[in-house]
């Protein structure tokens, strides 16, 4: 019985291995296959990230939307697009595509928004077939002059959900009777070729929904609400007439030669919005008849001085918005501003109605709510200034000269929700200087004079929810904190203080930034509580962050904090820890002093207190290597980004993460430094379905810190590491699965024969090619250490080792520091004095991790032990206690070293004769084994 199941076992354990065998084969089959790339792409789901376009280039989206993706310099469309997703949302093309072929985009069912800067001259009529779903579509070309293009007459009809329809920098003077979907309610041509209106009718021919001479005079429903024709400038007034029958909200006519007085004979009797931004206009025509509904009017950004008070304005008595910003107004226009009774919004900005405000009785409508004063070198404001404006509900005031307000300054506006004094010469505010606001929601500081702001200063206001306090100096900030508060940005210059007689809460406080470059809290032992803080903002050019001072404005935990940022250009920052951070989403890190020694083991210290991160941005720290360590607490992690870092290096153990690399990863400005071990990048970056990589084929890398040529990363893995990822990856599976195979049969006491015929083949193979073993060695050791543990190396390990017996070893050490001869390149001798040395011995603490001589000694002395096994040895010495997944490539390390290779002498006081036994016996034993 016993000889019957023997066999079974047998069978049993071989198709173990079978299955052990064809697992690993699909996996090394599959390796390649966890990245993937576009080049010239990006890639972007906006839900992760909104604020993803400062670090990289995006193009604008639409509220709603969020899977993007973004081309450039695109030459052949049909390849490009082959590896864009294909439910992306958002899709962006730049680049030189003259013609679009038929069903170019027949594949992309979700995509919403299409943007073309391809200068494309031709479109065929089945172009766009099968966006349904598209809702805009913009033309884009940005040189100097105008390029043809032509549309086929039915090249939109499948566009059933188009909304909006644009070309700008294109003439259309080849193409006519272009059908519009009926969906459509935006239509623009602007820095077009339109010489006159009727080209509209030519173009799009069914924009007209009347071709009568008489207008109807009963509103319809709009067909278009939006046409823009900005910057044609060679639109002429001729041809107005044939706008009859056509019923628009709103027209836009910015920088073309249109005047207002042009368009009173086009019929455009139900237009509400009219803009005639930087047309030149220098004044207001005394009578427009022709705008009857007109309810919105800007003229910004002209050349108006004075208004004309004489005669009625019966053509505006509708009118709700006024802009006449950026103009060159000296004093209000009383009586046209006295017809407008209508009026709730009126942008008066950028002119010059200063020094004292002057509002006369029945200037403005009782029925206006927002008013908008900025930049008008403004000094004072008179006490009931705007006592008459009872219904208004924001005032701006910003960029003025303003120094003071009195009790009086803002009496009468019980409605006033938003109030705006940024960029003011405010020094001090008077107690109850608020006490007229009761439903004041926000209030803007920004960029004062102030030195202090007591909370009695803000009393009044009754739901305060949104406040922003600036200083040009130093800001103190007196309690009693306003209990309504939502978001507090503070700014100062030099410092803020927060002077705290008493621990007292932010209750509801959701939204907090401070930028300063000191942050202080008297005194020290009081902590501030921010029970409900969702986002914080920390950025400064000196900031004095420390574990201590962070924790006394947030004591024990955030629980509620979603999205941490703090960007500080500093040279004091010592340290840092997310401490209560339970839901924290998004971390955004830049400048960190702290960051420039021993980075990889600050990184991964910090980043194993957010579990639960799914956005990390890395920007200019400095991080010099990146380990799978750093990473491997981040398992919702979903977009990683790398912004402005200099010399990384990515250790190959971040090959042990490429399963559960997160979905999107940018590098922006980054430079690597120039090594075959990072010759994995391009096969993962470039090949794999799951994790979209970006950045990668454009990067740099760097030799040496004198090396300012900056090769292509790739260029140079395909220049001077021959072999390719591919092979390598290849070779690693291949021999990762015999090791998985035999080294299970060695272990068995039934196979035990195959380690000595490993051994005699090992022997036999080194004495067959000629080598001599004995007496080809100048030293005995070759230690490897750091400046910061030379003392110790010279002043115990060195004498008690090189001592003659019996008081030492009389071994003979080699000493970069001694033996290397003068004026010879350290390099070159590092490597001939390891090869005839024994052994290694590396001297490992942090500082020697962080050296990068004592690196590269530990990666020669490892590529000894690897590339010429029996030859050398490799010895660990630690002086204090390491993790020794720090180790360069330790997961190679843990193979070919043995327990009696490691040295631990952090435990405390040295016993030498215990350790000098035991390195002599490791000398004498890979002496055995050489032979």
């Amino acid at each position: 019985m016993l000889k019957e199941s023997m066999p079974r076992m047998e069978r049993h354990q071989f198709c173990s291995v079978l299955l052990i065998l064809l697992l690993l084969t699909l996996v090394s089959l599959t390796l390649t296959g966890w990245a993937w790339t576009i080049t010239d792409c990006i890639i972007a789901d906006s839900l992760l990230f909104p604020n993803l376009s400062y670090y990289i280039p995006l193009c604008t989206s639409a509220q709603g939307l969020h899977l993007l993706a973004s081309c450039s310099n695109v030459k052949n469309l049909n390849q490009t697009l082959e590896r864009v997703p294909r439910n992306t949302e958002v899709l962006c093309l730049q680049g030189m595509v003259p013609t679009l072929p038929a069903k170019a985009f027949v594949h992309f069912h979700s995509l919403q928004l299409l943007r073309l800067q391809l200068g494309t001259s031709y479109v065929t009529s089945r172009t766009f077939q099968g966006l349904d779903q598209l809702q805009y579509l913009f033309f884009e070309h940005h040189a100097p002059c105008c390029l043809s293009l032509f549309l086929p007459p039915n090249c939109l009809e499948s566009l059933r959900s188009l909304s909006s329809l644009s070309f700008q920098g294109y003439c259309l003077t080849y193409s006519q009777s272009i059908y519009l979907p009926t969906s459509l309610r935006h239509l623009t041509l602007r820095n077009g070729c339109l010489t006159k209106l009727q080209d509209l009718q030519r173009l799009f021919p069914d924009l007209l929904l009347s071709t009568s001479s008489t207008p109807n005079t009963k509103p319809r429903a709009p067909f278009l609400e939006m046409l823009d024709l900005s910057y044609n400038l060679q639109l002429k007034q001729a041809g107005v007439r044939e706008l009859y029958g056509l019923t628009l909200n709103s027209l836009i006519l910015d920088g073309t030669p249109l005047r207002a007085l042009d368009l009173t004979g086009s019929a455009l009797l139900h237009l509400h919005f009219l803009s005639l931004v930087g047309t030149g206009i220098e004044k207001l025509p005394a009578s427009v008849t022709g705008y009857s509904e007109l309810r919105a009017l800007d003229l910004g950004k002209n050349k108006i001085q004075n208004i004309l008070e004489n005669g009625n304005l019966p053509g505006y008595k509708s009118l709700e918005f006024l802009s006449l910003h950026d103009n060159h107004l000296q004093s209000l226009p009383i009586r046209f501003l006295h017809t407008l009774s209508q009026l709730q919004k009126l942008n008066l900005s950028m002119n010059k109605l200063g020094p004292i405000l002057e509002l006369p009785e029945g200037l403005f409508s009782t029925n206006l709510k927002v008013l908008d004063l900025s930049h008008n070198q403004l000094c004072d404001v008179p006490h009931g200034a705007f006592s008459l404006l009872s219904q208004l509900q924001e005032l701006w005031l910003s960029g003025n000269n303003i120094s003071s307000l009195s009790n009086e300054s803002l009496k009468g506006l019980r409605q006033l929700r938003t109030l705006d004094l940024s960029w003011n010469q405010i020094k001090v505010l008077k107690p109850g200087w608020l006490s007229h606001l009761p439903a004041l929601t926000a209030l803007n500081l920004l960029g004062t004079h102030l030195e202090r702001i007591l909370g009695i200063q803000l009393q009044g206001p009754k739901m305060l929810r949104h406040l922003q306090l600036g200083s040009l100096s130093m800001l103190d900030i007196y309690p009693p904190w306003l209990p309504t508060l939502l978001s507090l940005e503070i700014q100062a210059e030099t410092c803020i203080q927060f002077m705290i007689p008493s621990g007292q809460p932010f209750l509801f406080l959701e939204n907090l930034t401070l930028e300063t470059s000191f942050l202080l809290l008297k005194p020290d032992n009081i902590t501030i509580h921010f029970p409900s803080l969702r986002r914080l903002t920390l950025r400064g050019y000196s900031f004095l962050f420390s574990t201590s001072q962070l924790q006394s404005f947030f004591p024990q935990q955030l629980p509620l904090l979603e999205h941490f940022f703090i960007w500080c250009e500093n040279s004091y920052a010592v340290d840092l820890h997310l401490f209560g951070m339970p839901r924290l989403r998004v971390l955004e890190l830049g400048y960190l002093n702290f960051f420039y020694e021993s980075s990889t083991m600050k990184l991964e210290t910090l980043l194993k207190e957010v579990p639960q991160l799914q956005v990390l941005a890395l920007s200019h720290l400095n991080l010099r290597n990146l380990s799978a360590s750093s990473f491997k607490s981040l398992q919702d992690l979903k977009l990683l980004l790398f912004n402005s870092e200099r010399a990384l290096e990515m250790n190959s153990n971040l090959q042990e993460l490429i399963p559960q690399m997160p979905q999107y990863i940018y590098f922006s400005d980054v430079t690597f430094t120039c090594q075959c071990e990072t010759s994995w990048l391009e096969s993962w970056a470039t090949r794999a379905p799951n994790t979209f990589v970006y950045g990668l084929e454009k990067s740099t890398c760097i030799a040496n810190a004198s090396d300012y040529s900056k090769t292509l990363l790739f260029s140079f893995l395909a220049t001077n590491c021959p072999h390719g990822t591919e092979f390598w990856g290849f070779l690693t599976s291949f021999i990762l699965l015999l090791l998985l195979i035999i080294l299970p049969l060695i272990s068995c006491h039934k196979w035990s024969w195959l380690h000595h015929l490993w051994t005699l083949f090992h022997t036999c193979w080194w004495k067959l090619c000629g080598h001599r073993l004995r007496g080809q060695f100048n030293y005995d050791v070759f230690i490897s250490y750091c400046e910061e543990d030379q003392a110790w190396v010279l002043e115990e390990l060195v004498p008690f080792l090189e001592k003659a017996p019996p008081e030492g070893e009389g071994l003979r050490l080699c000493l970069p520091a001694r033996d290397f001869g003068v004026g010879n390149d350290r390099m070159e001798s590092m490597i001939a004095s390891m090869g005839k040395s024994r052994a290694t011995l590396c001297v490992l603490t942090g500082q020697a991790l962080a050296s990068p001589w004592c690196n590269l000694e530990l990666r020669l002395a490892t590529y000894h032990l690897v590339a010429r096994p029996g030859t050398t040895r490799l010895l660990l010495l630690f002086l204090e206690p390491l993790d020794r997944q720090r180790l360069h490539s330790y997961h190679r390390l843990s193979r070919w070293l043995q327990k009696e290779d490691y040295f631990d002498l952090s435990q405390g006081k040295v016993e030498w004769n215990t350790f000098c036994e035991q390195l002599k016996r490791r000398l004498r034993k890979a002496e055995q084994e050489r032979d």
